[in-house]
This record gives C-alpha cells, sequence and structure tokens, in this order.
C-alpha cells in the first residue's frame, strides 16, 4: 500500500514536472514573440536609414512596381546596368541618375539625402 501510495505520488510529481515545463516553455514563446513585434518599428527605421544606393533605388523601383527591364528600357540602358546599380557593383551616372529619379517621381536630392554617410 504503502509503495503504490509512493509511485502514484511520483507519477503526479513528474506530470506536474513536465506540465510546469510546458507552461514555462510557452510564457518563454509568448514574451519572445512580444519582443519581436514591439521591435518591428525599429527594424523599419533602421533599415530605412542605413542604406547604399543601390538599396535606395531598388526599394523605390520596388515601390513603384517596376521591373529592372522596365527601367532599363526606359532609361535606355541594359537590364544588367540596373543589376549592377542596385546591387552596389556600380553606380549610374549623373543623367541616368536624374533620369531614374524622374521614373520614380522623386528627386535626385532626395535620393542622395537618404544614402548612409561612409564612415
Amino acid at each position: 500500500m504503502l509503495i503504490g501510495t509512493i509511485v502514484t505520488f511520483i507519477n503526479l510529481l513528474i506530470f506536474a514536472l513536465i506540465v510546469g515545463g510546458l507552461i514555462y516553455l510557452f510564457v518563454l514563446l509568448v514574451k519572445a514573440l512580444r519582443k519581436y513585434l514591439k521591435a518591428d518599428p525599429v527594424r523599419k527605421e533602421k533599415a530605412e536609414t542605413a542604406r547604399t544606393l543601390g538599396e535606395i533605388l531598388k526599394a523605390h523601383r520596388a515601390a513603384c512596381k517596376m521591373t529592372q527591364e522596365f527601367v532599363a528600357e526606359a532609361l535606355g540602358v541594359s537590364r544588367q546596368a540596373v543589376s549592377k546599380w542596385e546591387s552596389g557593383a556600380s553606380d549610374p551616372s549623373t543623367a541616368n541618375l536624374i533620369a531614374i529619379a524622374k521614373l520614380y517621381g522623386v528627386s535626385a536630392e532626395e535620393i542622395l539625402r537618404k544614402v548612409r554617410k561612409e564612415e
């Protein structure tokens, strides 16, 4: 009788530890999710501030829902040239930058103002 009671007590203790562990994991998951959701505005702000010229050009092209092919045809350059500008492998000429800005409906100054200062 005593052994049966001890076994039952041990089983209840193991069950309680498992349930407690699962509750603890759930609480950690909720905390991590809340922290992730609260960090979204910070991630967006950071993404907007520290960018290269290529990243800015790509973001404007995507916002205008244009393809690299469309931009290339509109500017009279190759799609590879647009790809190189967006990847940072090369920079557009001043004339092309002005044409890009006009195509995207912004000023060249606005595009350049967003470029991260190299340190």
